[in-house]
């Protein structure tokens, strides 16, 4: 138990430069957020990409952390069983007072099933760690929080009211949000500065069976939820031999738009070394994307063991 406490004392110490980063970053001028977000014009996924800078923080936190939880339990340090990490879902639907966003429930346990065969493998990809099993849904009329994008008040406002559970749980709110954003997410070492903030949003036609074709396969949701466990994009960084911090994803100069098969952006790692345009962490057509890495795999659950136990 002492190492236990040990552990826990300096755990907070070491993440109190991430606490206030994320702290300032979810508390940003509200009339500039509720009018414009700097990613919302080109990307389809609206979730913040750390600089270079904020980058190297983060991993040396995450390994420094990494290292104290393996020194007070050695067993922290074994990679988990493919399936092994139950996580619970708290879906939450926002409609607008017309009633739009009001999905099925058929369309929430169909989104559950998309990231469940996602995350197992099961659509071609690395088996991962994490299964997932909706808890409960609830449905909230808000004509603010229906078009709440990343940072705005109407967001702090949803994610306050609704959350549930620790950072060990996933919060998913769906709604209509504007700004051509697909959805946005929270990484895991945001959690400790801003608890209520934590979980992944998406607009609710990007659900199986919604209308916004070529995103309506439930990927989106798949893709929010990599980055909820620790994942950049596949193009972070563009052509640099760090990019997005796993070894086994080809570097890539930007985001794929549609299915260019044989894209080959960077030379960087050597020629014929494709970009990961079926990756889910990339900007293909949910047609397109199939696979999460190995090495995906490794980093998710690292992530998640060292920020979501």
């Amino acid at each position: 138990m002492k190492r236990k406490l040990i552990f826990a004392s300096a755990l907070t110490s070491l993440i109190a430069t991430l606490v206030i980063g994320a702290a300032s970053a979810q508390n940003p001028s509200d009339a500039a957020f509720d009018n414009a977000n700097d990613n919302a014009s080109f990307l389809q996924c609206g979730t913040k990409e750390p600089t270079e800078r904020e980058k190297r923080l983060i991993e040396n936190n995450s390994r420094r952390m990494r290292e104290m939880r393996v020194a007070a339990d050695p067993s922290a340090g074994n990679e988990r069983l493919a399936g092994s990490v139950a996580i619970n879902v708290y879906f939450h639907v926002i409609t607008n007072r017309k009633g739009a966003g009001n999905i099925t429930q058929t369309m929430i346990d169909n989104q559950i099933k998309v990231l469940n065969d996602s995350f197992k493998g099961l659509t071609g990809g690395a088996a991962t760690p994490f299964t997932f099993q909706l808890v409960s849904v609830d449905r909230t009329q808000n004509d603010q929080w229906f078009s709440a994008v990343i940072g705005s008040r109407a967001e702090r406002q949803m994610k306050n009211a609704l959350h549930k559970g620790t950072a060990r749980d996933l919060n998913f709110y769906t709604n209509g949000m504007g700004q051509n954003l697909l959805g946005w997410a929270t990484f895991p070492w945001d959690y400790a500065g801003a608890p209520t903030m934590d979980g992944v949003v998406c607009h609710y036609q990007s659900l199986p069976g919604g209308n916004l074709s070529p995103f309506n396969l439930g990927d989106t949701a798949t893709h929010e939820v990599g980055h909820w466990l620790g994942l950049y994009h596949t193009f972070q960084g563009g052509c640099t031999l760090t990019n997005d911090e796993v070894a086994d994803t080809n570097a890539q100069a930007s985001s794929t738009s549609g299915c260019p098969v044989g894209r080959d952006s960077c030379q960087i790692d050597g020629p014929g070394r494709l970009d990961p345009i079926e990756n889910f962490m990339d900007y293909s057509t949910d047609s397109c994307m199939y696979l999460f890495t190995a090495g995906q795999s490794v980093r998710m659950d690292d992530k998640h063991s060292v920020y979501r136990f």
